[in-house]
């Protein structure tokens, strides 16, 4: 089978359907999610719908697309939206969405003493995982604000696609881990009980870590860890909730890959891990797809003609012969040409023009080959992933010849989403 015959991927109903509420756009590093979420929000938003779109992309391009400045933790208004609808973007500060976490879940002094402590702004900074969970923390929140017909969301540029699912739960089981209970212990004690227990049950313990560790460091976390007590269980139920409104059906997940063996494996992973996590997925979103608008011209037949040129032999198509060329030799239904005609009338050398008309010609047959071999390598791709995945319907988007970096350009990637799955015969 095909991707040919697999089912196309229609992108428009999905984003006119008002029970679609959030789309999620997820796969390997640099495939083109960032482009296709902000693609998918232009084109959701001019169809009509209230849509933001939340961008985990450092790089960016998402604001320079849609004429921003600049994108940050809050929503922004995207201007040269035409119809009805409005377009929003943010681009994920995973620390002041901690920040506003603790600043939530706090009172005024205890979030002042976990803000100022060393370790949680290590923590929110850069802890691993800490970047997916907050992903999910932002897309909760836009979720109950409930003041968008859609949200469209760029998942993380992680090693693994699959680090947005499972990393929320790291980061909560480490909250909620036996490790940090331990810390939280003495200080949940309180009094000399607590005391006791720090210096006798744990003394062992924390003179290993603070060797290892640092004492510093260590009194750091015991204290971050007996600021934020009442706040570790919120982690991990906000993550649940999150989680199962990943599963909802007004979820739709768009795996988005380029036809290369690694993202089209990387992608298939993906699929499976959503179809035993039960998360509804949309299909799959296959960016920079090559074409030729002279196809039928294979590459062997190209490469052949190619050659021909090189060793000065040309082919009759209609007989298929192949013979040397003679510029001198005249043409059976040729009249022949007097001495006095040549003298008065010296004829034109075209040998060095024909030359380099034959150079170049070669040089466009090797190039057309090159890409027929690039077309045909894209093609085996696509069909191993569908031969495991026929069910997973496709949308191809035709490679372009350039960066897509303003509204104009993400109209148009949203115009081939919506074309379905088949790449058009000029496509390059």
């Amino acid at each position: 089978m095909t991707l040919d015959a697999s089912a196309a991927l229609e992108v428009d109903p999905l984003i006119d359907n008002p029970a679609t509420r959030i789309i999620v756009c997820c796969g390997a590093g640099g495939v083109g999610k960032t482009t296709t979420a902000a693609a998918l929000g232009v084109r959701a938003a001019e169809r009509g719908r209230k849509v933001v779109v939340l961008t985990i992309d450092p790089a960016r391009r998402l604001a320079q697309s849609m004429g921003i400045d600049s994108l940050d933790n809050t929503p922004r208004r995207v201007k040269g939206i035409e119809g009805d609808g409005e377009l929003h973007a943010m681009m994920l500060d995973m620390k002041r969405t901690f920040d506003e976490i603790v600043e939530a879940h706090a009172d005024a002094e205890r979030a002042r003493a976990i803000l100022e402590n060393p370790f949680y702004q290590s923590l929110s900074a850069g802890f691993a995982g800490t970047q997916e969970y907050m992903a999910m923390e932002k897309l909760g929140q836009l979720r109950a604000r409930d003041e968008w017909d859609l949200i469209v969301v760029d998942t993380p540029p992680s090693r693994s696609a699959l680090d947005f699912l499972d990393a929320p739960k790291r980061l909560g089981s480490f909250l909620d881990g036996k490790f940090i209970k331990l810390l939280m212990a003495p200080a949940k004690m309180g009094g000399r009980a607590g005391m006791k227990f720090l210096n006798v049950g744990m003394s062992m313990m924390t003179g290993t870590l603070g060797k290892l560790l640092g004492g510093q460091l260590l009194r750091d976390v015991q204290t971050f860890v007996a600021a934020m007590d009442t706040m570790f269980g919120g982690f991990r139920t906000r993550a649940d909730a999150t989680y199962r409104l990943l599963q909802a059906p007004g979820t739709a997940f768009l795996v988005v890959a380029a036809p290369e063996r690694d993202a089209l494996r990387e992608a298939a992973y993906f699929v499976e891990r959503l179809a035993a996590e039960e998360m509804p997925l949309a299909g799959l979103v296959l960016n920079r797809v090559h074409g030729s608008g002279a196809a039928r011209l294979s590459a062997e037949r190209a490469l052949a003609a190619a050659e021909n040129l090189d060793e000065g032999r040309i082919v009759d198509q209609r007989s298929g012969n192949a013979g040397v060329r003679d510029a001198t030799a005249a043409s059976p239904e040729s009249p022949p040409v007097a001495h006095t005609d040549a003298l008065n009338h010296p004829a034109e050398d075209h040998t060095a023009v024909d030359h380099t008309t034959e150079e170049l010609t070669a040089g466009l047959l090797r190039l057309h080959a090159e890409r027929m071999q690039v077309l045909a390598r894209e093609q085996r791709t696509r069909d191993r992933f569908t031969a495991l995945h026929p069910e997973v319907a496709v949308a191809q988007v035709p490679a372009l010849p350039g960066d897509v970096h303003d509204l104009a350009g993400l109209r148009a990637i949203g115009d081939r989403l919506a074309t379905g799955g088949h790449t058009p015969a000029g496509a390059v």
